[in-house]
C-alpha cells in the first residue's frame, strides 16, 4: 500500500496542507503511522479525503460528516442519525471508555466479583488495569454481563460465553475480509503486483464493507435467534404437559383410596 508525507497526501488529494490537519483535528481523518518524527498516511486516508470533499461539495456540515462516518465506522445506518435527538449519543455511548473500581464491580456482581472471574475478565481484554482500578472499552459488555447475572447467569458462564462468542465472530470477520483479500491478494508468499488504483479500490471497499458486512450479520443473527428462542419455548411447552399438575395427582390418589375403603 502506497504511503504518503502529508505534503504529498494533500496534493494527491488536491487539498491544501491545512486542511489536512482540520480534518484530522476534527476527527473526520485517522491519525497516520508515525515513524520518528515522520506522519505516513496511505491509501485509506487519500480515500477518506476524497470522500470528505465529496460531502463537503454537496453541502454538509463538519459535524454531519463526523457523525456520519463514526455511524459507519460502528455499522450504523443513516435512520440512526436521525432516529435520535442527539445523534452522537448512540456511538459515543458505545465507544467511550468507563472505569470501574472494585467496590462499582462488587455492588454490580455481588459475591461473583471474585479474584478468578476479574482475572478472566482481565484476560479476555473485558477489563483492563489502571491502577487500583479498571478500565472499560466497551461498558456495553459490562451492561450485558450484569442483565446475565441478575437473571440469574453465573458471572463464569457469561464470562466463558464471551470467549466463545469473541471467537466465533472473529471467524466471521475472517470470512468477510477473505471475501477481498482472497480477489485481490496473492497468496502467502507469492509477490503482489497492484497498481494504485487498485490499491485505492481495495482501500474503498474495505471501508464500504464494515457496515454492510454489520447489517449482514445483524439480519442474520436476528433470524437465528428467532429460531433458537422458537425452539426454547417449544421444549419448555413440552416439559410443562409432560409434568403431571399436583392436583391431578392428588386426586388420584383420593380416588384410589376411597375405591379401597368401600370394598
Amino acid at each position: 500500500m502506497t504511503e504518503y508525507r502529508i505534503d504529498d497526501l494533500a496534493r494527491e488529494a488536491r487539498v491544501s496542507v491545512r486542511n489536512v490537519r482540520v480534518y484530522q483535528d476534527r476527527g473526520l481523518l485517522p491519525p497516520p503511522r508515525k515513524q520518528g518524527r515522520t506522519g505516513w498516511y496511505n491509501d485509506s486516508h487519500l480515500a477518506r479525503l476524497h470522500l470528505i470533499g465529496r460531502m463537503l461539495d454537496r453541502g454538509y456540515t463538519f459535524a454531519t460528516i463526523s457523525e456520519l462516518l463514526t455511524a459507519a465506522h460502528y455499522g450504523l445506518q443513516v435512520k440512526d442519525v436521525l432516529e435520535t435527538d442527539d445523534p452522537g449519543s448512540r456511538w459515543k455511548k458505545r465507544r467511550r471508555a468507563a472505569r470501574l473500581t472494585i467496590a462499582e464491580l462488587k455492588r454490580m456482581f455481588g459475591a461473583q466479583t471474585t479474584e478468578a472471574n476479574i482475572a478472566r475478565g482481565t484476560e479476555l481484554g473485558v477489563l483492563v488495569p489502571a491502577g487500583d482500578d479498571y478500565s472499560v472499552d466497551n461498558p456495553r459488555l459490562i451492561e450485558a454481563a450484569q442483565v446475565l447475572v441478575d437473571a440469574g447467569i453465573p458471572l463464569e458462564d457469561v464470562l466463558e460465553q464471551t470467549e466463545a462468542v469473541r471467537r466465533d465472530l472473529s471467524d466471521v470477520a475472517a470470512r468477510f475480509v477473505a471475501v477481498v483479500a482472497d480477489r485481490y491478494l496473492a497468496a502467502e508468499g507469492e509477490p503482489l503486483e497492484l497498481d494504485e488504483a487498485k490499491v485505492s479500490a481495495i482501500a474503498r471497499l474495505v471501508d464500504q464493507m464494515r457496515p454492510l458486512a454489520h447489517d449482514a450479520v445483524q439480519s442474520l443473527f436476528e433470524e437465528a435467534m428467532e429460531e433458537q428462542i422458537s425452539r426454547a419455548l417449544e421444549r419448555a411447552a413440552r416439559q410443562l404437559g409432560e409434568t403431571p399438575g399436583p392436583a391431578s395427582g392428588t386426586d388420584t390418589n383420593r380416588a384410589s383410596e376411597t375405591g379401597q375403603g368401600q370394598e
